[in-house]
């Protein structure tokens, strides 16, 4: 295998053109998303929902926003918003999702996209009829080192897949997120955590034919940890999740001809290193934007897409969103976590 790889076709953040985007939920996630999209792409933040009034006034002043609403209605309704990012717990997904879309809103929804795979439909062909982006924010898919691996999946530079592992396990209390160990908040580590081994996955093997998991519950009944085997053809997956201590977060995919592996934390921009089985070995920066800040490149993305006129990402399709969630439900049905109103 020759040492020379791909080149990512991953452009700048700073190139998208800009959209203007609400806010909807400013919690942990939503900080660091507008931080990253102020400093490193032409986004514009215009607008931000919030229950709590102090809480969206302070986000607004953090971050130089204009306007707060209290009403999550008024930001689907609000004319100078083109895009809405849903940065709630799981469980408000496809009811807040719906409502932007309602409202003629393009949606980047954090992951995991919906609770199930049903709700996933549902918001995906809404979005379809009103001709708006709905985008899963499962931001590791658009990152540069993610398109470099595409690319060598696509020309067979890894020969036959053989296996893939992605752990991601954090210490995290009910003391710490109580909404992670709600069941009516769709909490558990598998949509959370685990979503990101799932997806890494999906993207290598696609959907796969057969799912064995087993897991271990908290005292409110969400998945502490989970351990599934997924089968694809020859291939074989092996994920694992917890919210019982931090792991390495690693992942790796074993060809026949070459292996790639990223370390922790492997959902973020990290060095991939591609080993043949000739001893060659080559290792792809992972960029400019390191960390968290690579929550950009989803915001960009979307933006592109709308610029484009497309309402289908390549790098993440509905069908794809759909299809991981299915595969979640049946982990979830294995393990026995079940959410009210699920």
């Amino acid at each position: 295998m020759t040492t020379a790889l791909p080149l990512t076709r991953v452009p700048d953040p700073a190139a998208a053109p800009a959209l203007r985007w609400g806010i909807l939920g400013p919690g942990t996630i939503a900080r660091t998303f507008a931080s990253t999209v102020l400093t490193h792409s032409r986004q514009h933040l215009v607008a931000v929902a919030s229950r709590s009034r102090e809480r969206g006034e302070h986000f607004a002043g953090e971050f130089g926003i204009p306007r707060v609403h209290t009403a999550y209605e008024d930001l689907a309704a609000d004319p100078e918003v083109d895009v809405i990012y849903v940065a709630t717990p799981h469980s408000h997904h496809r009811a807040q999702a719906l409502l932007a879309i309602g409202g003629g809103k393009h949606v980047l929804v954090e992951k995991a996209f919906t609770r199930n795979a049903s709700e996933a439909r549902e918001v995906l062909q809404a979005a379809q009829e009103a001709g708006v982006v709905a985008l899963e924010a499962m931001w590791s898919r658009f990152l540069p080192g993610t398109d470099v691996l595409r690319q060598l999946l696509a020309d067979g530079a890894l020969g036959t897949i053989v296996s893939v592992t992605a752990d991601h396990g954090q210490l995290i209390g009910a003391a710490d997120a109580a909404r992670l160990h709600d069941p009516a908040l769709a909490g558990g580590a598998l949509l959370d955590l685990g979503i990101y081994p799932v997806s890494f996955a999906s993207l290598v093997l696609g959907q796969p034919d057969t799912i064995r998991a087993t897991g271990t519950l908290t005292p409110s009944g969400v998945d502490e940890q989970v351990r599934a085997v997924l089968t694809s053809g020859g291939a074989e997956a092996v994920l694992t999740t917890t919210l019982a201590e931090r792991t390495h977060n690693t992942a790796s995919i074993v060809g026949t001809t070459a292996r790639v592996d990223l370390p922790g934390d492997f959902y973020t921009p990290v060095p991939l290193t591609v080993r043949s089985t000739d001893g060659a070995t080559s290792t792809i920066d992972p960029g400019p934007i390191s960390g968290h800040d690579g929550l950009v490149y989803q915001a960009a993305h979307l933006a592109q897409l709308v610029a484009d006129g497309r309402t289908h990402s390549p790098a993440l399709p509905p069908e794809e969103t759909i299809g991981i969630l299915t595969t979640t439900d049946e982990i979830r049905r294995q393990v026995g976590v079940v959410y009210p109103g699920d």
